[in-house]
């Protein structure tokens, strides 16, 4: 008898409960991205939706849909955008020697 194998969404926004998660979530996901803009502003989605995506858009300045889209993932939003979300968060971006 063969057994059948389930699987289940994982959503990492239902994981992340503290700031200190969600900021070592962004900090991993920056170190993994390469370069890839559309890959941190997804992370940045994970972490908007653990906190609650209507609250980060009104901190944020930004209407729930214009912040949903702009962290989809599936475009790179432009940079001011980036650093109104993660005030908004409460996380900051830091640099360091490559």
């Amino acid at each position: 008898m063969s057994k059948k194998t389930t699987t289940e969404t994982y959503d990492v926004a239902e994981h992340l409960r503290t700031a200190e998660e969600m900021a070592l979530y962004l900090d991993a996901c920056i170190a993994e991205a390469d370069g890839d803009a559309a890959f941190i502003a997804k992370a940045l989605g994970d972490i908007a939706r653990a906190k609650g995506m209507s609250q980060v858009a009104r901190d944020a300045g930004l209407s729930r849909e214009s912040l949903y889209k702009a962290l989809s993932g599936d475009r790179s939003p432009d940079f001011a955008t980036v650093l109104k979300v993660t005030k908004a968060l409460g996380v900051q971006l830091h640099a360091t020697a490559a």
